[in-house]
């Protein structure tokens, strides 16, 4: 971070959109939000954009939140308390409903920003970054923010590159060769190429950034609009690309890698497959994602736990893991794991064998149990001999299996399998 992104950052607010329900993940987000989905171990989705925020310099922070909210509200109370005022720092939790006159819900993402302008405003700083709530990835904001000032744009949007063939499912950009947006199109079926580039195409982050006072009448703008869905992606971006100067700001330029990372990295773990994934790639010799990167830290709320243990030492009983990460609190006896990431506070009992499983907090995994690509929702107790992944038939019975052989594992399936 230069000196002048660094000041750009302290006039900067960072605006979470955090409401999302993430329906994709199933019997994951029944209880939670997308962005207060576990993940890597230790963190939550969230602590991703909030991590960077806070990274990059930013450290004024509101966070609008909708669906399901209570776990999201109380992991930022516990973890992401330590802002103080007389620093000019502050994370604003801002739900929805309890704005304006108090009966909305946020309409869309546009709408979500557009009701919290009074607390937006009173920050009094320049710029505002808008940022999804529920994806996994680096980024140093501050260069994006100076790329915005530099270029003299009126919106900058970060965006990835992505093959062409797997681009419809986002919102993508056809760019002139100075990343002016001269085209955004929502979810096309013939996504237009990067300009050298036929193969591939730039797909937004959800990542915008606005200078406020330019943000307020916009969205003052949209709000009295009839026939708007409030939406950035659906009206706010397409509409400034015809009657603005929308920039695109190519994620590789302010990613954020430390010398074990090759390359830029960026996901939406918005399905069970995508989330299995991610989580299990943790545990590769060197993951595509740094988690141990001291000098771009992931923030979140860390309980005060023993360390992991293991216990027994026999032929047929041993307490071991292979390719796994184990969180702190786990007591792994006599049970065997391959390739498995623990959360905290997990019990393997003797005879059990994991392999490929994502198993969140508190999960207790009975005697004997084989469990073979899982994931296994929080305080879930497994049933001594339980086998799963075995038998696709009987899997897809019991829990919800995914297209790829993932079985998603909950409390309310196993109870039914007493019934």
């Amino acid at each position: 971070m230069n000196m002048k992104s660094q000041r750009l950052a302290q006039q900067t607010m960072a605006f979470i959109l955090a409401g999302g329900r993430g329906s994709r993940l199933m019997q994951l987000t029944e209880k939670r939000a997308k962005p207060a989905v576990y993940f890597g171990g230790k963190s939550r989705i969230i602590d991703f954009p909030l991590s960077n925020a806070v990274n990059s310099g930013i450290r004024r922070i509101g966070v609008a939140t909708q669906y399901q909210a209570h776990s999201l509200i109380r992991h930022l109370q516990r973890g992401w308390s330590f802002f103080r005022a007389e620093r000019n720092e502050s994370l604003d939790i801002l739900p929805a409903s309890q704005q304006m006159d108090g009966e909305n819900w946020y309409a869309g993402t546009a709408d979500a920003v557009y009701q919290n302008i009074p607390v937006i405003a009173s920050n009094r700083l320049k710029y505002v970054i808008v940022l999804a709530g529920d994806h996994v990835y680096k980024q140093d904001y501050s260069l994006m923010v100076q790329h915005h000032v530099d270029s003299g744009a009126d919106v900058t949007v970060g965006c990835i590159e992505v093959p062409r063939q797997e681009a419809s499912g986002f919102g993508v950009m056809h760019v002139d060769s100075d990343d002016r947006i001269i085209d955004f199109i929502e979810k096309p079926a013939d996504p237009p190429p990067m300009p050298g580039h036929p193969d591939m195409a730039l797909a937004s982050m959800g990542i915008y950034v606005f200078e406020s006072r330019f943000l307020f009448e916009v969205l003052r703008a949209d709000a009295e609009t009839a026939d708007s869905s409030h939406d950035f992606g659906k009206n706010i971006i397409p509409q400034l690309v015809r009657s603005a100067k929308a920039v695109a700001h190519p994620f590789g330029r302010s990613c954020v890698r430390s010398g074990a990372e090759k390359h830029p990295y960026w996901r939406d773990v918005g399905t069970v497959d995508a989330f299995w994934q991610a989580n299990i790639d943790l545990t590769d010799f060197t993951p595509e994602l740094d988690l141990y990167d001291r000098q771009w830290p992931i923030w979140t709320y860390s309980e005060l736990m023993p360390p992991a243990k293991f216990i027994h030492n026999e032929e047929g009983r041993r307490g071991h893991a292979v390719s796994s990460l184990v969180s702190g609190g786990c007591i792994i006896s006599g049970s065997e794991l391959d390739r498995c990431l623990l959360f905290t506070g997990v019990h393997c009992h003797s005879f059990a064998k994991l392999e490929g499983a994502v198993v969140l907090p508190r999960v207790d995994i009975g005697r004997s149990a084989r469990l073979t690509n899982v994931v296994i929702d929080r305080g879930v107790q497994i049933p001594e001999g339980l086998v799963v992944g075995e038998d696709p038939q009987a899997d897809a019975v019991r829990f919800h299996r995914t297209p790829n052989g993932v079985c998603l594992i909950t409390e309310r399936m196993i109870e039914a399998l007493d019934g």
